[in-house]
């Protein structure tokens, strides 16, 4: 006997929508990052895009605002083996859910997951370059896997707090 979480996933195949979206967001993530670290940023500097906004290059080897940064490669191979298994369990839920919003927004979470998790396997870290600031205070750099998992995060939120009960 199959367990339940398996044949939930086999029903991924009706998720062609969200599953595409969850490739164009990491595709549009790794094209960023590649173009960033190989063509820009060959000698790294700030660019001044804005009166707000840098293109800057930071290497994150942690989670969040550098949480659990470490240059030990057990840290590394720990934090991809995690996010993958969220990936799983996010998958899963993605094959359970009927509703359009946060499908899409499961699929948000997953693209950016599986970027960042490219990035670790193939640098041992996170490349980050987007740099937000105000009146010289400076938002953590981040990628647009990161945008894409707090908004996908974000969504899910919202889903919640406005979806009614069935």
């Amino acid at each position: 006997m199959m367990p339940r979480w398996f044949s939930d996933l086999s029903s991924l195949s009706a998720r062609r929508g969200p599953l595409a979206f969850a490739a164009l967001v990491l595709i549009a993530d790794q094209i960023s990052k590649w173009w960033i670290v190989d063509h820009v940023m060959v000698r790294p500097r700030v660019i001044e895009v804005t009166p707000f906004f840098n293109i800057v290059m930071t290497w994150n080897r942690g989670v969040t605002f550098g949480m659990l940064a470490s240059d030990g490669e057990t840290t590394r191979w720990l934090l991809i083996v995690l996010s993958l298994a969220v990936v799983g369990v996010l998958l899963v839920w993605l094959a359970r859910t009927a509703a359009r919003l946060p499908a899409f927004a499961l699929a948000a979470v997953i693209g950016g997951a599986l970027g960042n998790v490219i990035d670790r396997l193939n640098y041992g870290k996170v490349a980050d370059f987007l740099d937000f600031h105000l009146a010289g205070w400076h938002w953590p750099a981040f990628n647009l896997a990161d945008s894409a998992i707090v908004c996908g995060v974000g969504l899910l939120l919202l889903d919640t707090f406005t979806s009614r009960p069935e």
